[in-house]
């Protein structure tokens, strides 16, 4: 059988291949070599750049961890220091200003040397960032004190420490042990006239 003359002969796909691969190439526009310097350059500024923010928020973050172990890190210590400052204010508390004046000379030195003793601690804890805390005429803050009970106390605010039970103390800016305190009720309200005046004169 003789072959179509009207038929085209199959192309090879390897030969068209290697034809079309110099033309694609010679269509597609080479980079500028200075141009992919400049992106290089600017991913390698833009890491660098990050790096260094990481480092400045490490070195920031380190020196504040270190801060806070200095000055938080005796707390422990200082809780359990409180508990013997504590038992020496009880102890000279326990004699009042009349039985002290009539005791002898040896035990008004002894009382004399535990008050030094008991400012000397306490000077200790305050040069270490223990401060006492003051309550007495401020506002109750459940924050910094413990309310132990009401007082009636017309001279005082409601809601306002008028006595410490306990000593409190902070750390910092922290609590390291509230204050136990005792609260005014306040001065109750004046009862109104039995005549529903006000007190005003009627013109």
């Amino acid at each position: 059988m003789k072959p179509d003359k009207g038929a085209r002969p199959e192309m090879d796909d390897s030969r068209t291949e290697e034809q079309a691969a110099p033309q694609a190439a010679a269509a597609a526009p080479e980079m500028d070599p200075i141009a992919l310097l400049v992106r290089e350059a600017a991913d390698y500024k833009d890491k660098l750049l990050r790096a260094l923010a990481d480092m400045e928020n490490l070195r920031k973050r380190t020196e504040r961890e270190v801060a806070d172990a200095r000055l938080y890190g005796i707390s422990t210590f200082a809780r359990d220091i409180l508990n013997v400052a504590d038992n020496m204010h009880r102890a000279l508390n326990a004699l009042d200003v009349g039985l002290r004046e009539r005791t002898d000379a040896g035990v008004k030195a002894l009382l004399d040397g535990v008050e030094l003793t008991e400012r000397e601690l306490l000077n200790a804890l305050d040069k270490h960032g223990v401060k006492k805390l003051e309550p007495v005429g401020q506002k109750f803050d459940p924050n910094m004190h413990q309310a132990m009970y009401e007082v009636p106390d017309s001279a005082a605010p409601a809601g306002h420490v008028v006595q410490v039970i306990q000593a409190g103390y902070m750390i910092g800016d922290r609590v390291l042990r509230p204050a136990l305190v005792a609260i005014a009720k306040g001065a109750s309200k004046a009862e109104p006239p039995a005549n529903g005046n006000s007190g005003q004169a009627v013109s």
